[in-house]
This record gives structure tokens, C-alpha cells and sequence, in this order.
């Protein structure tokens, strides 16, 4: 299944490369809720939350009101969720699950007393949490900080805590230079629980070889730049 990605940066949908580079924007943001309404889920990420540079608070709720309610979408938000008060305060925006990232991990490793806290909050199945991997390693806080930790080495510690995994392949993000399959394909055997792929995906085909895994494909400047082939 393939899930559109609206990343907020300064109020409008973005797409980064890297993480870093912005190579495009749109300004018309709910018209992108119309333009991806055949599509059963969203990602809608706060780039400026995550990297610690404000928030799109107002923009990111009303997108994820508009999708539920207006298109009857599926939602997943995430971007600087880093306390219990935030993962439930942007729960309350509606959304279908929440996306940890960087508050997942510790000190260099995977800090289990937040997740344990947040487990008696809300249940696994509206958590999502986001593994971005850069050089082989995690990275948080924006991609900025890079860990020790390889993603295949913490699922089994993280499962009990969330419905699915989000695996961003920084290396390749906003890149459409083609998904990295082996990669994908060596963290489906690493874990039972879902994963979303993202990062590089440019063609249909790509998709298809995801879902033959059992992934689903979070997508983002190939369909901005409508490259999707």
C-alpha cells in the first residue's frame, strides 16, 4: 500500500533532500489532502517539531480533522513527540496513531521508561515508532544525531511497545533513486511486527516488491514531483 507523506516546514508541505535540502514546497496544503484522497492512509509529519525549530501545531490538527472527517482517512502523525503529554495531546487531534522517533531512545539506547510510561497511556496498536537509518546507523533528532544502534538490533526490545515500525532510508530520502530492497528485505526478516518503508521509492514496481514483503511504502517526492512510474 502506498501512504502519501505531507511534511510541515514554515506552514507548508515540503519535501527535503536528505533530510536537509528542500527542494520543493506547497503552499496549498489542504489541497493536498484532495489530491491524495484515494489513498487509505496519510503521514503527516511536523519537520519543524522534529528538528526542534517550533511547531505546525494548528496546520498538522486541522489536516488530520479535514482527512478523517472530510475524506475518511486514516491517519499517523509525528514530528518532536517527546513526552507522554504530547503523544497524548496530538492522540487528541483524532489521529489513528502517533509516530515516536527520537524520545524512543536514551542516552544510546532505547529508553524503555518512556515507552513503558507511554504504554499505560495509550495502547501499542496508536503507536507507530520511526527507525531512520543513515550510514547503517539510527539517526534522531531530525537526522542530525546519529547512534550507535543499528534498527535490526533494537526491534525485538521496542515490539512490546508499538504496533509498527516506520524505517526511513535516509541515505536515499527524497533522492526517487529507487528503494533499497535488500535493506528492506534483511529488516522484514528482523521483525513480525508491520513495517512502513520510506526513503528513495520512485516506481510502482517498487511498491509492488514492498507489499510482496509485507511492507507498505511512504511516499513523498515521487508523487510531489508526479515521477511515480
Amino acid at each position: 500500500m502506498l501512504i502519501p507523506c505531507i511534511d510541515l516546514q514554515d506552514g507548508q508541505a515540503v519535501q527535503l533532500v536528505h533530510g536537509r535540502k528542500r527542494e520543493l514546497a506547497v503552499a496549498d496544503v489542504f489541497g493536498l489532502l484532495q489530491e491524495f484522497k484515494k489513498y487509505p492512509w496519510l503521514h503527516i509529519i511536523d519537520l519543524d517539531a522534529a528538528m526542534g525549530k517550533g511547531a505546525n501545531d494548528e496546520l498538522a490538527c486541522e489536516l488530520c480533522a479535514r482527512a478523517r472527517k472530510e475524506f475518511g482517512r486514516k491517519v499517523r502523525v509525528g514530528g518532536g513527540i517527546r513526552t507522554i503529554a504530547r503523544a497524548e495531546e496530538i492522540a487528541s487531534w483524532d489521529a489513528n496513531q502517533i509516530i515516536i522517533g527520537s524520545a524512543a531512545f536514551r542516552e544510546g539506547k532505547v529508553n524503555t521508561r518512556l515507552l513503558r510510561r507511554l504504554a499505560k497511556t495509550m495502547s501499542p496498536e496508536q503507536i507507530v515508532i520511526a527507525l531512520d537509518t543513515a550510514k547503517g546507523k539510527i539517526t534522531i533528532h531530525g537526522w542530525r544525531k546519529r547512534l550507535a544502534l543499528q534498527a535490526e538490533q533494537v526491534f525485538a526490545q521496542l515490539e512490546p511497545f508499538c504496533g509498527g515500525f516506520l524505517c526511513t532510508d535516509v541515505d536515499r530520502e527524497g533522492t526517487m533513486t529507487g528503494a533499497n530492497l535488500d535493506w528492506f528485505r534483511m529488516l522484514r526478516g528482523a521483525t513480525s511486527h508491520p513495517i512502513i518503508a520510506a526513503g528513495g521509492i520512485k516506481t510502482r514496481s517498487e511498491i509492488t516488491a514492498l507489499e510482496k514483503m509485507g511492507m507498505d511504502a511512504a511516499v513523498g517526492m515521487a508523487l510531489y514531483k508526479k515521477r511515480l512510474r
